[in-house]
């Protein structure tokens, strides 16, 4: 299998915006000015046939027969290295700046590339061809002293550069001399000079992030795995409204040729809870709060049926559309911009309302604590969930043609009422409590009693249902039943023997709206993982998780899905939901820092 086959790709962004670098250095997907947006590189999306040229930004090196790749270590700064025959070599440093400056934070929507040689008399060639709607529009081009400025009618950005102007525009090989850099962005004049610039916006950014995850409380083992799954996690929140992005990419198929492709760069409820969790686990609170402003204003903004999910600009019409003009992932179309599930019922969203805001009201830390009034906000929700539990919907797998009283949606709804009995504990609020929790253990009587089923001893993906469904292991995530419970353990090991293919776990095993799901679902998985760590599988549950890292990409990231035949990675990129798995999956199974210290 090729590098570029299985989703070799570097993320690089500043919560503002986004990017990803191939293994050759070569800038395939960006968004701007919003991580929304069309893209201005697209060409990850265009690729019947392979990387072309067009809506790439690259940096070729004439005859170039090695490449690494990796992050300057606990960032988001990622380095490309390249050799040619002759020992000639350069190094691509790629990132997006971030710091602290005049008491606020500085996320420009800008890229930075900044190039030097490393050995012998490296040639170079600069390739800079942003498109604009998706491949169809090529910018006009305008050209001032060190600038280039790409114009189209709906935006402009500008490319401040020492590289020569003449043999950027000419597509021309040079020879690498000393240090360039290229700063693509606003259309605004720079206050310094180019090299300069760049490289204090380089300095302040690894300084940045070198503090930031100086930071995290992180286990004693998989250190670099969780620090990198953090970070990857803190890039997909769009800081400036506090939304979390499920992926940076839209129509990256779940699996070969399948039309699973969908748009996961908006906020689903459910992701951004697990993400908030997982973070918090690592004392990384700053992005939940951050994430509890949008929340907020998402709970602010309605009275009643909440979406599963929302633009990360608060946009609630998500309408889903094919984009006729790039041929696919790999030529595996349709690319799809929108996502029709902010149609859809999912009754869990009640649930992940709650969980995610219930921090909250208990965490000491937090520079606004939430309050009775936020308490009673909520409850609303929590009649909702209340309302909603044992009617069907299209679940947290969104299923477009059918709908069941799925088993994790009703879970979820007890969890909205067990957390507000919890808060009100909490506040003080001994009446609310007793309401709450008695709602709660209706909720879950009617959970254990419909959802079991005797025949396949394990309980069911629905009230009344025969299949299996890797999300009932939520049961333990959210402290619904105790894991030692036989039929917890019971269900786990049906699980195994229906839905595993060997330490890779599938979502579900009934047919969908495209039939039978073909690969693993990452984040079941680790799923999976917590389950055994749970019920004293430890031995075994470490093994797995190996197993997953040792999937992970190059620069240790994760895509939604994966292949257990060929081990290749598919779905958007990178998912959330994974990166989650690998910070959960570490903080479970490691061992005590007391063992060392």
């Amino acid at each position: 299998m090729n590098r570029e086959a299985n989703l070799s790709l570097a993320l690089i962004g500043n919560c503002a915006v986004n990017a990803l670098v191939d293994a050759q250095a070569r800038i395939v997907w960006a968004c701007m000015p919003r991580p929304d947006a069309d893209p201005v590189f697209h060409a990850l999306l265009d690729s019947a046939e392979g990387i072309g040229r067009d809506g790439t930004m690259a940096i070729e090196l004439e005859g170039m027969v090695q490449c690494t790749q990796s992050y300057v270590p606990g960032t988001a700064v990622v380095r490309t290295r390249m050799f040619d025959a002759d020992g000639a070599g350069i190094e691509v440093t790629d990132f997006a700046p971030r710091y602290r400056s005049r008491d606020r934070m500085f996320r420009p929507a800008q890229l930075i590339r900044r190039v030097r040689p490393l050995s012998g008399t490296p040639r170079v060639r600069v390739i800079v061809r942003p498109r604009a709607d998706w491949g169809e529009s090529v910018p006009a081009l305008t050209r001032g002293s060190n600038h280039l400025r790409f114009v189209t009618a709906g935006w402009t950005l500008r490319l401040n550069t020492n590289v020569p102007l003449t043999y950027l525009v000419d597509e021309t090989w040079f020879l690498l001399r000393e240090p360039m850099s290229l700063l693509l962005g606003p259309d605004e004049s720079l206050h310094g000079g180019i090299e300069d610039t760049a490289r204090e916006f380089e300095e302040e950014t690894i300084s940045y992030w070198r503090h930031w995850t100086s930071r995290l409380h992180l286990p004693l083992e998989w250190q670099d795995a969780v620090i990198r799954a953090a970070i990857t996690l803190k890039l997909c929140q769009f800081e400036e409204t506090g939304a979390i992005m499920a992926a940076v990419t839209t129509s990256i198929p779940e699996a070969p040729h399948t039309q699973r492709n969908w748009d996961y760069r908006y906020c689903w409820l459910r992701d951004a809870f697990f993400v908030v969790r997982a973070l918090n686990s690592l004392s990384e609170v700053g992005t939940m709060e951050d994430y509890l402003r949008w929340l907020q204003d998402v709970v602010r903004g309605t009275s009643g049926h909440v979406q599963p999910l929302y633009g990360i600009g608060l946009e609630a019409t998500l309408t889903e559309r094919l984009i006729e003009g790039p041929a696919g992932y790999r030529g595996m179309g349709p690319v799809r911009v929108g996502n029709q599930a902010y149609e859809h019922f999912q009754h869990d969203v009640y649930g992940n309302i709650v969980l995610g805001a219930a921090q909250a009201f208990h965490d000491h830390r937090l520079m606004r604590r939430a309050d009775v009034q936020d308490f009673h906000h909520l409850e609303r929700f929590g009649e909702q969930a209340w309302l909603l539990h044992d009617r069907p919907d299209a679940g947290m797998w969104e299923l477009r043609t059918r709908a069941r009283i799925h088993t994790s949606s009703s879970l979820m709804c007890w969890a909205a009422c067990d957390r507000l009995s919890k808060i009100a504990r909490a506040l003080g609020l001994a009446d609310r409590a007793a309401f709450w929790q008695e709602r709660a253990e209706t909720i879950r009587e009617k959970i254990l009693l419909l959802s079991w089923n005797e025949r396949r001893g394990a309980f069911a993906e629905s009230f009344g249902g025969q299949d299996l469904d890797a999300s009932v292991l939520l049961m333990c995530e959210v402290g619904f039943i105790n894991p030692r419970d036989p039929r917890f353990v019971g269900t786990l090991q049906a699980m195994e023997q229906s839905l595993c293919d060997g330490p890779f776990m599938r979502r579900y095993e009934a047919p969908d709206d495209f039939g039978k799901p073909e690969t693993a679902f990452n984040v079941c998985s680790f799923w999976r993982i917590d389950a055994l760590a749970r019920i004293g599988r430890i031995e075994e549950a470490r093994d797995i998780f190996e197993t997953l890292l040792a999937r992970r990409n190059h620069v240790g990231l994760l895509s939604e899905d994966l292949s257990p035949t060929t081990g290749e990675l598919w779905g958007n990129f990178p998912q959330t939901y994974s990166m989650v798995g690998i910070i959960n999956g570490a903080m479970r199974l490691s061992k005590p820092w007391d063992d060392v210290v």
